[in-house]
């Protein structure tokens, strides 16, 4: 597959409390650490990524707590790892 047409298949952000919740729902697939002051969460574009999305920024999207807080050490260990 070649890059550009890998490129329209992600979804990558930097907002961690939005990977946090796609995660709970679409995998992660990757968290590139180029930038040492910014990571990027990486998700394979879906259109259920895109209703979680907007989900997410309408303030729609529900999630229980204590998932939400245990999905967020997960990431975190991969983070820093």
């Amino acid at each position: 597959m070649n890059n550009q047409k890998l490129q329209n298949n992600i979804f990558s952000t930097n907002d961690l409390a939005l990977a946090t919740s796609l995660s709970l729902y679409i995998p992660l697939l990757d968290i590139d650490k180029t930038n040492p002051k910014r990571a990027l969460f990486i998700f394979q574009k879906s259109k259920q990524l895109d209703q979680l999305i907007n989900q997410y920024w309408q303030g729609a999207l529900q999630v229980n707590p204590m998932t939400f807080f245990g999905q967020l050490k997960v990431i975190k260990t991969r983070l820093y790892q």
